[in-house]
Parts: C-alpha cells; structure tokens; sequence
C-alpha cells in the first residue's frame, strides 16, 4: 500500500487562541517542516517559501536554523528533512495515551481475524494511523504508524467523519476536494455525506477500491460513554480472497467486541 503526505492545514481551532499566546514564528518553522513531502522531497528556499505563502529570505533562515539544529540537510542550495525530524513523531507515539491503550485490543484482533488491524485518527484532510498489529508474515506489508491516508477513501476516516457533528461533517466536506484515486473513488460530496449517514445508521464502515483496487477496509469507531469518537480500529485486507459479505461476518463482530470493551477506558 502507497503511503501519502499532505502539507497539514492550519488547525481548525488556531483562531480561538489568544493573540498574545501566538508565536508566529514557531507556526512558520513548523510549516517549513510540513512543505516536505513525497512530491516535494528535496526544496530550494525559494520552493519552500512558494509552499509556505513566505519570501524566499525567510524561508531561508528557516531553513538555515533547522539545519543547525539537525533537522534539515543541505548542499547549499537544495535542502532536505534529516533522520532526525523522526523524533518528533516518535514521541508522539511513545508518550500519547491512546495508541498505548489500544494495542493489546490489536493484537486481539489480529489474533482473531490473522489480519492486521490498524487504529486511526483524524488530522485535517486525511486519516493518520497511529498503532497497527499484524502476524510475523505481514511486518512489511500495510500501513506503518505515522501512514496518512485521504480521510474519504478509508474505512476508518469515513466512519470517524460519520460519527462527527453534521457542523463538523459540512465544515469538512467544504474545505476539503475529494480527490479521486481508483474508478471507485466516492469523489461526489452529495454521495459521501449519504454513505456517511449510512455508516452511522449500521455502526461500522466498509470501504472497497477506494484508494487501491483490490482491497477492501472495515471499519469501527472508538466511542466513549458520551458517544464522542476518539479513533476508529479497522483491518485492511485484499478483496479477492473472500466476497464482501464473508469479510464482514468474519472480522466485524471481533472488531465490534474491541471496540466495546474499549469503551469505558475511552
């Protein structure tokens, strides 16, 4: 499976805070960061403050300060993200709570299914996924932690999207194109907010030729008592060994357990 990086929008909750706790230079830093990505490995100064609505000058000292600190490398003119930038998204996934409280359900999961099971969460316009399981046989195929997919093409970023507010749903479809990756790609936005309100009606998701042909993804969300979504568990699996209904009755109910037993720890 192909892995995808976005340049990451700006926070939908930044206006709310205080102006006199902003540091817009810490904001512009981070968004030299975010200006790498699959398409855009290697940039010039000039590239990078095209990317990040800067001037070449400042993007350059941005650049000059991240390479002395051992995030950036550098020929002189190119510039590109150093090994060490890795440290900034494995704290994250040594330290939060969630990706550590639902690991041992994966690997339930994982046992019950011999499928990889993944837990997801929502950032901006895509699904990261933050925790996975697997059998010995799978460690070098799925998504790794850290992966981030288009929200609408995956099982588990359109049932987080389905059990969202309608506001939050309407703000996310405005703001966001629906890019599409396969013939099958729901890139209709009156078709994905009916398939979301479907999704939340039967309590799962199911997500076939999205953003790959040949694989299909199921999906549950993580709700806690007060039905707030915090994540979504899922499994990814190919579509030609067993038809849609023998997926479902296979894996689904051990997702659904998961989730269950998951929820008063929410």
């Amino acid at each position: 499976m192909n892995a995808f990086t976005f340049l990451a929008p700006m926070p939908q909750n930044a206006s709310a805070l205080d102006a006199r706790d902003w540091i817009a230079g810490l904001e512009k830093g981070l968004h030299i960061i975010e200006a790498f990505d699959a398409a855009h490995p290697r940039l010039t100064a000039t590239e990078a403050g095209v990317r990040c609505g800067m001037t070449r000058t400042a993007a350059r000292r941005y650049l000059k300060t991240l390479e002395h600190l051992g995030y950036v490398g550098s020929d002189g003119k190119l510039y590109w993200l150093m090994p060490r930038i890795l440290r900034l998204g494995h704290a994250y996934l040594e330290s939060a709570r969630l990706p550590r409280l639902v690991q041992p359900f994966l690997q339930r999961i994982t046992s019950g299914t011999e499928e990889i099971a993944y837990l997801g969460v929502l950032d901006g316009g895509d699904t990261i996924f933050i925790a996975r399981s697997g059998l010995q046989r799978h460690t070098a195929s799925g998504y790794m932690p850290g992966t981030r997919v288009p929200t609408q093409v995956t099982a588990a970023g359109m049932v987080m999207l389905a059990y969202n507010d309608e506001a939050f749903v309407d703000d996310w479809l405005q703001s966001h194109d629906l890019r599409a990756f396969t013939s099958f790609t729901l890139s209709s936005k009156t078709e994905l907010r009916e398939t979301l309100a479907g999704f939340k009606r039967q309590g799962w998701s199911l997500s076939e030729q999205q953003l790959e042909l040949n694989f299909r993804g199921i999906a549950v969300p993580l709700l806690d008592r007060q039905n707030q979504v915090h994540g979504a568990i899922s499994i990814t699996m190919p579509i030609n060994r067993e038809d849609t209904d023998h997926a479902l009755n296979r894996v689904l109910p051990v997702l659904q357990e998961a989730a269950q037993s998951l929820r008063p720890l929410l």
